[in-house]
């Protein structure tokens, strides 16, 4: 498996951590939001399962840009191999 290099933006992660504490938010955008938080300092890559969600999310109209910028950056920090 290669190694990841990529991480959330200090700005993303800041954004993601306060959907996390909105009652408000979707699961979707919590499940989202979680993994751009747990990607900002660590080696962690997205999942195969997130890929799939996330890829998802952008292909629907139905989300809203902040969880789909949550989307984008868990999948540039995909493994390229899946």
């Amino acid at each position: 498996m290669s190694i990841n290099k990529k991480q959330s933006s200090p700005k993303l992660a800041s954004q993601a951590a306060k959907a996390l504490q909105n009652e408000n938010s979707s699961e979707i955008k919590k499940k989202l939001a979680a993994s751009v938080v747990a990607q900002a300092s660590t080696g962690k890559q997205t999942g195969a399962e997130l890929e799939t969600i996330a890829s998802d999310v952008m292909k629907s109209s139905k989300y809203s840009e902040e969880t789909k910028r949550y989307a984008a950056s868990l999948l540039s920090q995909s493994n390229k191999s899946r």
